[in-house]
């Protein structure tokens, strides 16, 4: 897997409104992918679960932003039950959708659907998850997920002192124990997370800088089903009781997400990290939720990476209206996103990491959070 370098927000931010404008550089393409008068149009947006704040935010402005433009939206959440979600698409399909934006539960689990809405000409969009295996999948938006695992690597070695922020060289020289966690095998985007870390990990693992003490090292050990903090939270307990006992402490936790993060720093507090004599280990996170900013301004947590969901919902909405005006939206990466079947054309946002120094600039006074919510 190659790091795509992509440009900044900002350059996504512009596409975006280059979309929206459909100017004469665009390539129209056939009446199949959505051509046609499609004013006031029904869009069917489906979210895998409201249990993370980040889903319930990306589906609000989805909805708000559509329906600026005039279309009707039907907006669903799933709750993490595949049949569910199948059930909701049917019936967008059912009720006259002309565009579906999915965010899947299990990427590989809706063949059937999508098959279906290519026999009814809808379009499909894949929302920040890979659709797999189905050759009816139109476009992907997401952000560059490789490099968001590459970002976690680096502030795991950021927070160890081994790197400087600038990427130099840090006063640190270990062995540092450290644990390593992924995100649920069922979701795409947990494989580039966990290539994208272990680019960065594997020198300092190989030379002995980072020691798993576990030798848990593999995706399918460590991987987490549905993101669930619990499960996440059980297989820390279960690591500090079998690998750190006898005075051995746990220096540092690669976490792909902030609601793992949370059940993770859950068990190390239940095993007394955090008191005055044994401080938390470097844990990561992604998402930037609130109960984990919260966490890096108390010291707990060290990281998240930041993903501007904002962002990625105007860049969504502008490629579905582009498409519903039989227009072909621009995408910049037609390589990397390969779901078994083709190569879905891809268009990527950037991310950025954030920790105690810096969530003040990037979440506050970007308007994503304001001061009152963080304290």
């Amino acid at each position: 897997m190659k790091l795509i370098r992509l440009a900044s927000t900002a350059a996504a931010v512009a596409l975006t409104a280059a979309l929206a404008a459909c100017g004469s550089s665009e390539k129209t393409i056939d009446k199949e992918a959505g051509s046609g008068d499609n004013a006031g149009a029904l869009v069917g947006v489906t979210m895998p679960t409201r249990s993370s704040e980040r889903w319930i935010s990306d589906g609000n402005s989805l909805k708000k932003q559509l329906e600026a433009l005039g279309y009707k939206v039907d907006l669903q959440y799933a709750e993490d039950d595949i049949p569910t979600q199948v059930n909701q698409l049917d019936n967008q399909i059912t009720r006259g959708a002309k565009l579906l934006i999915i965010a899947s539960i299990d990427g590989t689990a809706l063949t059937t659907q999508l098959q279906n809405a290519k026999e009814n000409n809808i379009p499909v969009i894949a929302y920040d998850r890979l659709i797999r295996n189905s050759p009816n999948v139109d476009y992907y938006a997401t952000f560059d997920n490789f490099k968001v695992g590459v970002q976690q690597a680096t502030s795991l070695l950021t927070g160890l002192k081994v790197l400087n922020s600038d990427g130099s060289k840090g006063s640190a020289k270990g062995p540092f124990n450290i644990e390593l966690f992924a995100g649920s095998p069922d979701d795409n985007n947990a494989t580039f997370f966990f290539n994208g870390a272990m680019s960065v990990l594997k020198p300092y693992l190989d030379d002995g800088t980072l020691v798993v003490r576990s030798k848990q090292t593999d995706f399918r050990q460590i991987a987490i089903l549905r993101w669930q903090a619990k499960v996440a939270q059980d297989r820390m307990e279960n690591l500090l009781t079998s690998t750190y006992r006898g005075g051995v402490t746990v220096d540092g936790v690669l976490s792909p997400y902030d609601g793992l993060s949370i059940g993770i720093l859950s068990a190390l507090k239940s095993n007394g990290y955090g008191t005055s004599g044994q401080p938390y280990p470097i844990v990561t996170g992604q998402d930037a939720e609130e109960a984990s900013v919260k966490s890096i301004i108390a010291g707990e947590q060290y990281s998240t990476i930041f993903k501007d969901t904002r962002e990625l919902a105007k860049t969504t909405v502008g490629m579905a209206d582009a498409v519903l005006n039989g227009k072909k939206p621009q995408t910049n990466n037609t390589t990397d996103y390969d779901n078994g079947v083709k190569v879905v054309p891809s268009m990527l946002l950037d991310s950025v990491i954030v920790d105690k120094s810096n969530y003040q600039k990037v979440l506050i006074d970007s308007g994503y959070y304001t001061q009152a919510q963080l304290q």
